[in-house]
């Protein structure tokens, strides 16, 4: 199992609208992936553990594969399309990361 991590990045000047990403464009994903994607979740960044210091990211978003090579099948194609998207709920860039699952 691998896990794709999408991480937005947080700074005074982001917007991210979470009805949008999460009932527009993360269902866009799934119907676009199809069954490679074997799950996804999408979390909210609260707070950094420094009381008062706002979370380093606003929004940290797990899409799950079975390998490498599915996710890059089924997203590889879609890829313009998605990346298209997201400027229709946020205006910070995001970081993405593969990782492989241990536990």
């Amino acid at each position: 199992m691998i896990k794709v991590y999408v991480i937005y990045p947080n700074n005074d000047d982001v917007i991210f609208d979470f009805d949008y990403y999460c009932n527009k464009h993360v269902p866009m994903i799934g119907e676009l992936l199809g069954d490679a994607l074997k799950g996804a979740t999408v979390d909210a960044g609260l707070t950094s553990v420094v009381p008062g210091e706002a979370a380093a990211y606003v929004a940290i978003s797990t899409i799950s594969f079975e390998s490498i090579e599915s996710f890059q099948t089924a997203f590889g194609p879609n890829a313009e399309k998605i990346k298209a998207d997201v400027p229709n709920f946020t205006n910070t860039v995001p970081t993405i990361q593969l990782c492989e699952q241990k536990i």
